[in-house]
């Protein structure tokens, strides 16, 4: 029997719980642009946990909702990436994905379909977008755990620089998953952007 249920693994804002909850509740990130609608199933996951990817975290792109670059994951990359799983529906995991793509959720996207019937290869790619490939980078209690990503890797596209309330929201599911403190967050962002002086901003 297909599971119904997968692992959503973040590893940019969405570590932050209270940033999670906007694609799921609806709501307004501290220093976002854009409003969102939530999920049709609007419940909070029960469990997550810290996890470590094996690949590399780098930032790209100009981001409508943050402006400044936000975080892309390059599986095929040596390195480590600090990441949150988070046990979410199938269901969800494709409203956030629409939601992370500027779509409004759709209850027959085929996406979900193809949740339900496995990944093929561990990879799948739903369309161009910035979050439309999607990789399962491992399984927990008999789940698969996956998270999305660009279709390009981190040596395909220039690098641009974050801005303070993104780095905040990042800031935040760091501490909340694994602990960290500032300066371990600080260490970890001068070395994925490249700059000692980066801003932390603080969210309201």
């Amino acid at each position: 029997m297909p599971a119904s249920e997968i692992w959503y693994v973040s590893y940019g804002s969405n570590m932050s719980r209270r940033r999670l909850g906007c694609y799921i509740e609806g709501g307004r990130p501290p220093g976002s642009a854009v409003t969102y609608g939530g999920a049709r199933d609007a419940t909070m996951p029960v469990a997550d946990l810290a996890v470590t990817l094996p690949g590399s975290l780098y930032f790209a792109g100009d981001s409508p909702t943050w402006g400044g670059g936000v975080a892309f994951y390059d599986h095929d990359a040596p390195s480590g990436t600090p990441a949150r799983a988070y046990r979410i529906t199938v269901g969800q995991f494709v409203d956030l994905a629409n939601q992370e793509m500027h779509r409004i959720p759709d209850p027959d996207d085929p996406l979900e379909e193809v949740l339900l019937a496995g990944l093929p290869d561990a990879r799948h790619h739903a369309g161009p977008g910035h979050y439309e490939t999607l990789i399962e980078v491992g399984r927990h209690e008999g789940l698969p755990m996956l998270t999305f990503t660009a279709p390009h890797g981190l040596d395909a596209v220039p690098h641009t620089r974050p801005e303070p309330a993104y780095l905040a929201m990042l800031a935040e599911g760091l501490r909340e998953a694994h602990g960290w403190d500032e300066a371990q967050v600080a260490d970890y962002f001068a070395s994925v952007v490249g700059h000692e002086d980066l801003r932390v901003g603080t969210p309201m």
